[in-house]
């Protein structure tokens, strides 16, 4: 490992940075991340970067606005001090639901987010299962986007039976995520049908595929609400199948998620810590977290040596 690494930790991802540290065998950067009375941002590198690798390990989470903000001062502190290289790694990219027009009138956020990490003097993007993997191109600087699939294929096969298991996609759009994981762990796939009247609430319409007496898995990289999840576990069981778990990447879990969920029919909901787990998600019956710390110090590991990284998820 390069000698020259420095991991640097946002207030957002603090222990996810911890583990990441702790994996490659390195400290963290000594990092204070303050604020003024009125509420400005402050940043100080507490010891030399000067020609260093510089990681900077933040998540756009809520606060999502304070978060990013956070990350975009980091970046110019490091550059300001003479980093060799910065990389922002950013498990979870905020407003990457906002990559394109829907309707008249209306911004392309992500794009406008991926300029200011660029203009700010991020050199690299390492991120975790973007929303849209086209939002790699909004990027004028290198961009990995890394996958969660091989720990979430792990886990199941730990502790699921390979026979009865079914993948499902909770909507169209996320079919091509669903057949890849069906793929790693040889199993059918099926699809929920959804139309969705309003953001932030669904109607589930139709099951395409037989369910009848399977484990269903339903995969997706971000619940929210969780009414997606909690409308396709009940139409799924309606349909005939034994019971219904779902790995999702990015628990972002706002509002009343974690009571709808832990009131579901959900056997289990299964998150990684790309956002930090809050005393609420701790507590629920039925959501369990899986960390990505290994995943993201192995990506940072062999960056760091200029060898492969994609080479992880063949």
């Amino acid at each position: 490992m390069k000698s020259s690494i420095k991991i640097v930790a946002g207030n957002a991802s603090r222990p996810l940075a911890e583990a990441i540290a702790a994996y490659l065998e390195k400290p963290l950067a000594v990092c204070s991340v303050r604020r003024f009375a009125d509420m400005e941002i402050f940043v100080e590198l507490q010891e030399n970067v000067r020609g260093e690798d510089v990681y900077i390990v933040q998540s756009t989470s809520f606060p999502a606005n304070d978060h990013l903000m956070e990350l975009l001062i980091m970046i110019d502190a490091a550059r300001r001090s003479s980093a060799r290289r910065i990389t922002a790694v950013i498990p979870y990219f905020g407003y990457a639901r906002q990559d394109r027009r829907t309707s008249g009138r209306t911004p392309i956020s992500a794009k406008l987010v991926a300029n200011l990490i660029t203009e700010a003097g991020a050199d690299r993007v390492m991120t975790l299962d973007l929303h849209a993997g086209q939002i790699q191109g909004f990027f004028d600087i290198p961009t990995d986007n890394l996958f969660s699939a091989p720990v979430m294929v792990r886990d199941i096969k730990e502790r699921m039976d390979p026979a009865d298991m079914m993948v499902v996609s909770p909507d169209v759009g996320g079919v091509v995520r669903a057949r890849a994981l069906a793929k790693r762990i040889d199993a059918p796939l099926a699809i929920v049908d959804k139309r969705r009247d309003r953001p932030g609430e669904s109607e589930v319409m139709n099951i395409i595929g037989e369910v009848e007496g399977r484990s269903c898995i339903l995969v997706d990289d971000i619940v929210d609400s969780g009414g997606t999840l909690v409308n396709a576990a009940e139409a799924l069981l309606a349909k005939g199948a034994k019971d219904v778990s779902a790995y999702i990447t990015h628990g972002v879990l706002s509002g009343g998620a974690v009571s709808r969920i832990a009131s579901s029919k959900l056997k289990e909901l299964v998150i990684t810590d790309s956002i930090q787990p809050t005393a609420a998600v701790k507590l629920a019956r039925n959501i369990r977290v899986v960390t990505i710390a290994p995943l993201l110090g192995e990506a940072i590991g062999r960056t760091a040596e200029e060898s492969s990284v994609s080479s992880l998820f063949v």
